[in-house]
């Protein structure tokens, strides 16, 4: 499923691939953030926040990965469904005597 955002995806994954390609040019990461953010033009923080995303999909950095995002975020949504589906089983049985 494609992610819906402000930016297309082809945008994100050459910011990416600029920073982690020519970071060892600069001084440190977020300079280069920086750097690649000026040229493309979203802001730095959002870059950021992809190349981490996307050091953690790749393994160098620890934390969940999209798709461990993506499936906690389907989890959630399926037992808040039958959540509810378990109260209004709960409240037809108060409602017919059945309890």
């Amino acid at each position: 499923m494609p992610r819906q955002g402000k930016y297309p995806d082809e945008l994100r994954e050459r910011a990416i691939r600029m920073v982690l390609d020519h970071e060892s040019e600069y001084g440190s990461q977020w300079e280069a953030i920086c750097s690649v953010a000026e040229k493309l033009g979203p802001k730095a923080e959002t870059v950021r926040l992809w190349v981490r995303q996307a050091e953690r999909d790749s393994g160098r950095r620890r934390g969940p990965t999209t798709d461990e995002l993506a499936e906690l975020k389907r989890l959630k949504r399926e037992n808040a469904e039958l959540r509810r589906a378990n109260d209004i089983l709960k409240a037809a049985s108060a409602f017919f005597g059945v309890v």
